[in-house]
């Protein structure tokens, strides 16, 4: 009997826990800006990551860097075609 006391504990516990873990999984968003594509219905986040593809971009199509929030929306709307196009990994050799 105690064997099932003990066995009800640990998955109380462990339902407990669970949610805990998938909200730490790495997505978390707080503190990045976020952009909306209105072409593809979603939103792109603004990190360091995003940043350095779009610094890619911006090589790879000859263009000198405009901090993006300064960029033209025309010109974002670009940008998220082309992300979208060739997928999320710009290679910058």
């Amino acid at each position: 009997m105690k064997q099932f006391l003990m066995l009800g504990g640990l998955l109380m516990a462990a339902s407990l826990i669970a949610p805990v873990a998938v909200k730490a999984d790495g997505n978390d968003h707080r503190g990045e800006k976020r952009y909306y594509d209105r072409d593809s219905h979603d939103y792109h986040y603004w990190n360091a990551d995003e940043d350095r593809q779009y610094r890619g971009y911006l090589v790879e199509q000859h263009r000198t860097y405009v901090p993006f929030p300064k960029v033209k929306v025309t010109q974002q709307r670009e940008y998220f075609k082309y992300r979208h196009d060739h997928g999320l990994q710009i290679v910058v050799r």
